[in-house]
């Protein structure tokens, strides 16, 4: 799908570039990784808070029942998860920020790639949607959000990046990914994406290490250097270059 604003497709080294949400574009996994250690306290497991980011970020609540479970004999319900919701969103709305330097980096990126770009996370699509318009991020995108609750797989699954891919109309080997958890990752490098990994460092982020093991091609520190990256870094296709059938 093209767009009349969007610049030529040879004017940038990608078809589209795709975007996680939490971690990359908002400062939000503090803030929801602490309302869901205070539920899990209510069911009888406390939960510090780098264990708490270290088992919960860049995956789906509800994934983890079983670990949940486990830990506290108590099966989550779906009452449970709204509530956990309602209780997050309550905080996001007033609490969220917007990651350093990320919307410079999105006006370059769209100057670029013009309606090229998307927000693609494995969280529910409200909570998306309510980050990006506290954040003042939500115009860069557009209709172009999507959510892995909303397809069978969230995150490590590749399904939300494929379907990002395949609602701007390009090869999925033909986008750049960017990501700041393992999950995440994963999910980008199984749809044939390019993986870009952000690392700020932090208690909430993951190393370089830890994302160039399961398949970044790069990592950066700060997300005034992405544009740049976006330059230096190739698609995984060339251009020209028929995606492989199988």
């Amino acid at each position: 799908m093209t767009h009349p604003d969007d610049p030529p497709r040879g004017a940038a080294p990608f078809d589209a570039v795709l975007f996680d949400c939490d971690g990359v574009l908002v400062d939000s996994e503090p803030i929801t990784n602490g309302v869901l250690r205070e539920m899990l306290a209510e069911l009888g497991w406390a939960v510090g808070p780098e264990e708490g980011l270290r088992r919960f970020v860049g995956v789906a609540v509800a994934d983890q029942a079983d670990l949940i479970e486990e830990r506290t004999g108590v099966r989550i319900t779906e009452e449970w998860l709204q509530e956990f919701r309602r209780r997050r969103s309550e905080q996001l709305a007033v609490r969220v920020r917007a990651v350093d330097g990320v919307a410079d980096a999105l006006d370059a990126v769209a100057a670029a790639y013009g309606q090229r770009l998307a927000c693609a996370s494995g969280a529910d699509r409200a909570k998306v949607q309510l980050q990006l318009d506290v954040t003042g991020l939500a115009h860069h995108f557009g209709d172009r959000v999507f959510s892995g609750m909303e397809l069978p797989r969230s995150k490590p699954a590749p399904d939300v990046y494929l379907q990002a891919a395949a609602a701007l109309g390009v090869d999925p080997r033909r986008c750049a990914v960017v990501e700041d958890s393992p999950a995440g990752v994963r999910a980008g490098v199984a749809a044939g994406a390019r993986v870009l990994g952000y690392c700020p460092g932090g208690p909430a982020s993951s190393t370089p290490e830890a994302l160039a093991a399961v398949g970044a091609a790069a990592t950066f520190a700060s997300m005034r250097e992405l544009p740049a990256l976006l330059g230096a870094v190739p698609p995984v296709a060339a251009p020209g270059v028929a995606r492989a059938r199988r």
